[in-house]
């Protein structure tokens, strides 16, 4: 059993966190990241994040894994078809490798290779599905394994998506499929979150609210115009408009939500883009008792 399912059953707060896989083979820069994650349960690996060519996140969550760092391996739908998944996944499985976050990814026209072709031979929940099946011991054809691999598979949620009503369907879908725990989107609306989470409690399954470090207003605007069901509050641009030092200000807004995720969720999970080291400030700033 991993630790994050382990903590999870126990009824902790988690903090889990994330890394980008190197646009290249130098694994110093990464391996310095995961020096700095303190605090925190386990630490994503994502999977050629926002269609950009990186390194390929089995590999390096093998290393992470290595070095004393619990991974979650992120798998995108977008660059491989269904054979090429569950080979990945039952590779991954012989690398130790358990926590999953299942992902259909963003088109190949969003990144870096806009003329790749993209695959989307399954999406997200059919992913879920095929997981469920590994773990039970068959291939998505029926086919016996030799033996079964143990996975502890997540899914994305979009608290702030809307309509509420059809992001909700999506989510119980998921559910459904075999997710075992959720990481949501960058939330900055309380209001949202409480509505979500007070329809999700009934489904039982953990929910690790997403806190993203925001570092200038700039960057606000940026996510507004360009990432999906994320939307930063015209107060919170403020703040960080009137801040003598924005980055500080970011750190004090993202403890405050993670003192807001701690009476409704079952944890979070910290984006700090580069800025691992800030991690115990911000968990400092939402103490146990809130």
């Amino acid at each position: 059993m991993s630790r994050l399912s382990e903590q999870l059953a126990l009824g902790r707060f988690v903090v889990t966190a994330e890394i980008a896989p190197p646009k290249g083979v130098g694994l110093d820069v990464i391996l310095e990241q995961a020096a700095a994650l303190k605090g925190v349960t386990a630490v994503n690996v994502t999977d050629n994040q926002g269609a950009n060519m990186r390194t390929s996140p089995v590999a390096v969550a093998a290393v992470l894994a290595r070095a004393g760092c619990e991974p979650v391996l992120q798998l995108t739908c977008r660059d491989r078809n269904r054979m090429a998944l569950q080979s990945e996944l039952l590779g991954a499985s012989l690398l130790g490798i358990e926590n999953l976050l299942l992902l259909s990814g963003d088109h190949p026209s969003f990144g870096d290779h806009p003329q790749s072709r993209p695959v989307f031979d399954l999406d997200s929940i059919h992913l879920l599905k095929v997981v469920k099946g590994l773990n039970g011991g068959f291939d998505m054809a029926g086919k016996p394994l030799s033996r079964a691999p143990f996975f502890f598979p997540g899914a994305a949620a979009v608290p702030e998506g809307e309509p509420f009503e059809l992001m909700f369907h999506k989510f119980r879908k998921k559910v459904l499929a075999g997710a075992r725990f959720f990481q949501t989107q960058a939330i900055f609306d309380t209001a949202k979150l409480a509505r979500f989470m007070d329809a999700a409690a009934p489904l039982g399954v953990p929910v690790l609210a997403g806190v993203l470090l925001l570092k200038s207003a700039r960057m606000c605007r940026f996510l507004n115009a360009n990432i999906p069901g994320v939307r930063v509050p015209q107060t919170i641009i403020e703040r960080l408009e009137k801040a003598a030092d924005p980055t500080e200000e970011g750190v004090a807004i993202a403890g405050e939500l993670v003192r807001f995720a701690r009476t409704c969720c079952q944890g979070v999970h910290l984006m700090t883009l580069g800025q691992e080291k800030r991690i115990p400030e911000i968990l400092a700033n939402s103490p146990k008792q809130c």
